[in-house]
């Protein structure tokens, strides 16, 4: 019995010498890495290799995927299937132009996208969807002339959003509607025309817009209104001549630093009116008045209306003070005439 249990226990201690089963081998870890890229801990470098389309075979523990500077045209469906860690994804610098259905599918855990310096022109139907986790997007250096109204939808963690140096027109009523923790929104050195009202609707969270840089020349009085954290507001750069303070008495924020030069200032009585009005509500400040200058009258143009807006109510008043001066020797002139006239009919 003893020799049977001695031979038995040989023959195991044989097997696991020689054959160790699956539970005590170490478990793989994938080495994979498509040339010509370079993979090691968790990144896997891509930029600059001539690449013209997305590689395929990414070890599926990768965090960071770097595509830069290489000459993508297009991004096919699923191009980043079986990447589910993926964190950040960098495709700045190619010359990407189309992005397919379904081209960001599986990246629910993606937190930063960089696609600036392509060639996009417009967004697809569900370009948001699957990135839910999204926090940074940068689509600057494009060539957006419009953003659908659903292209921005189910990104519901974003943070930080750059549209700069786009095609921009307009902005469609309620195209960022649900980015509720958008904390940062730039739109520089677009061609807007008009900041409308609605278009900046259901952004609470929204503590700098940057509009530097358009063509605007109308802020609707109402459109800024929603933007309860606004801190910095740029409209430096634009064709503004004339404001109304109404646009911004409807922000009720605890404070906001205006940035208003560059603009072609029309420089009248009601301008010096609106900016002092401004310059006197506790919780609105212009960061560069002594910047903003006068286009017109052209008596006035390139002088800074710090220097300026003083003087600009002047003629009004005097002209005010003679035409009641005049209109006040009238009335007398004619009180007395009718007294003289009473006292002659009496006599």
């Amino acid at each position: 019995m003893k020799a049977a249990m001695c031979l038995d226990f040989l023959v195991l201690f044989l097997l696991l010498l020689y054959s160790p089963p699956l539970l005590f081998r170490p478990q793989e870890v994938s080495t994979s890495c498509p040339r010509p890229c370079a993979c090691r801990d968790h990144l896997a470098d891509c930029g600059a290799r001539g690449l013209r389309h997305v590689p395929r075979g990414f070890p599926h523990d990768t965090w960071m995927l770097e595509l830069g500077a290489n000459n993508l045209s297009r991004v096919g469906s699923r191009a980043f299937g079986g990447l589910w860690s993926l964190r950040v994804l960098v495709l700045t610098g190619n010359q990407i132009e189309d992005l397919q259905p379904q081209a960001f599918f599986s990246l629910s855990f993606l937190e930063r996208l960089e696609l600036s310096w392509n060639r996009l022109s417009l967004l697809p139907a569900d370009f948001s969807w699957g990135l839910s986790a999204l926090k940074e997007l940068r689509l600057a250096h494009n060539s957006l002339s419009h953003i659908p109204g659903y292209s921005f939808q189910h990104l519901d963690n974003m943070e930080k959003l750059d549209l700069s140096y786009n095609q921009l027109l307009w902005l469609s009523p309620g195209v960022f509607r649900g980015l509720f923790r958008l904390r940062l929104l730039s739109l520089r050195n677009n061609k807007l025309s008009v900041v409308q009202r609605g278009s900046l609707d259901m952004l609470p969270a929204l503590e700098v817009l940057q509009l530097s840089n358009n063509n605007i020349t109308q802020v609707d009085g109402a459109a800024l209104a929603p933007l309860y954290s606004l801190a910095v507001l740029a409209l430096d750069g634009n064709s503004l001549s004339h404001l109304k303070f109404k646009t911004f008495t409807s922000l009720h924020t605890t404070a906001t630093h205006l940035q208003l030069a560059g603009n072609p200032w029309s420089c009248d009585c009601d301008l010096h009116r609106v900016f002092t009005k401004i310059l006197y509500v506790r919780h609105l400040h212009i960061d560069d008045y002594q910047n903003v200058s006068c286009l017109e009258p052209p008596q006035l143009s390139g002088a800074a209306l710090a220097r300026v807006d003083s003087q600009l109510c002047v003629a009004e008043t005097a002209t005010g003070l003679v035409i009641t001066v005049t209109v006040v020797g009238t009335v007398v002139a004619a009180v007395v005439m009718s007294e003289r006239n009473r006292k002659r009919n009496r006599g």
